[in-house]
């Protein structure tokens, strides 16, 4: 699968050098010149990672990039910059870049350092768990967990709700009101179940009890799919 990258560069030329480059690289490059729409378009993404020139004629790279990790993407961002100077380059990384490229630069330099920081983006946000309706597996990489039909709705209810603590009796009413013999101690008994199978099984995420809260998943959340 191809890359989706962008640039934001007020040269053209630059950036028509820039996305024929990256093209033999794997990457399917979009542009943009101005800050205010580079924003709104990593925003919108889906972007693998992004180049942004320091100076955009009047608008600034720096305060784009202040403003990308302020709204909370945490995507790589590499800075190209004709200022060679420590404290130039300084200035860049301290308003959020993961690197910052010299201008003139080497094609196969810079292609290379984006690798490194998409490989270490990986690592630090790893691929979410699937979870798969159909056969009630939890799955991620080469490992899966195959939960009870009750298991399986408890977690998918979890992670239905974006994180936030879900109170044992909200569980209770969605899950159990409806069987009349039991009480609301069964929430606990299929916490507990869940915990003990996917406790060492590598998928990402835990469920967490927060006090006077509920329970909610922490870590990388898994997704909902066919499976």
């Amino acid at each position: 699968m191809r890359k989706q990258l962008l640039i934001v560069e007020d040269d053209p030329e630059i950036t028509s050098a820039l996305t024929r480059g990256l093209a033999l690289h794997g990457y399917d490059a979009a542009s943009e010149n101005r800050a205010a729409r580079a924003l709104a378009r990593l925003h919108e993404g889906p972007f693998s990672c992004a180049i942004v020139d320091v100076m955009l004629g009047t608008d600034s790279g720096l305060a784009l990039v202040r403003d990308a990790r302020a709204r909370g993407m945490t995507l790589p961002i590499l800075m190209l910059s004709a200022l060679s100077e420590v404290e130039d380059r300084a200035a860049g990384l301290e308003a959020g870049a993961d690197d910052y490229v010299v201008k003139p630069f080497a094609f196969d330099e810079l292609v290379a350092r984006l690798r490194v920081q998409e490989s270490r983006a990986g690592q630090r946000h790893p691929a979410p768990a699937t979870l798969c309706p159909r056969s009630r597996e939890v799955r991620r990489g080469g490992d899966a967990v195959t939960l009870t039909e009750r298991e399986f709705a408890l977690l998918a209810r979890l992670v239905e709700t974006g994180g936030a603590p879900q109170p044992r009796h909200v569980l209770f009413e969605a899950l159990w009101a409806s069987d009349g013999s039991v009480s609301e101690n069964v929430v606990d008994v299929y916490i507990g179940y869940l915990r003990r199978k996917l406790a060492g099984a590598g998928i990402g995420f835990e469920i967490r009890t927060i006090r006077s809260k509920g329970f909610c998943i922490h870590g990388t959340p898994p997704v909902i799919a066919g499976g």
